[in-house]
C-alpha cells in the first residue's frame, strides 16, 4: 500500500477540490467540500482499492489523510 496512491484515490472522491490541496497532512474534514456523502464514498473507495472495511468511526478518529492512511495500513 502506498501513501501517494492512496492520496490519489482519495482526492478522486473530491469533484470541486483541486489536487493540490491534498498531502498527508491535510485536514480533510476542514475541507469546504467535505460532506457525509464523501465519508461514504471514502468508505466504498478503501473497499474497492484495498478490500479492507472502513466504520464512520475511522473517519471520526482521523484528522489528517495520513490519520486515515494508518488505519488502513493497519487493517490490511
Amino acid at each position: 500500500m502506498n501513501l501517494n496512491n492512496f492520496i490519489e484515490n482519495f482526492a478522486d472522491q473530491f469533484e470541486e477540490t483541486d489536487a493540490s490541496a491534498f498531502t498527508p497532512d491535510t485536514k480533510f474534514k476542514e475541507l469546504e467540500e467535505w460532506s457525509s456523502l464523501i465519508a461514504l464514498s471514502i468508505i466504498a473507495m478503501v473497499d474497492e482499492e484495498y478490500d479492507i472495511t472502513l466504520k464512520g468511526d475511522d473517519i471520526r478518529n482521523s484528522a489528517t489523510i495520513l490519520d486515515l492512511f494508518n488505519i488502513v495500513k493497519g487493517k490490511s
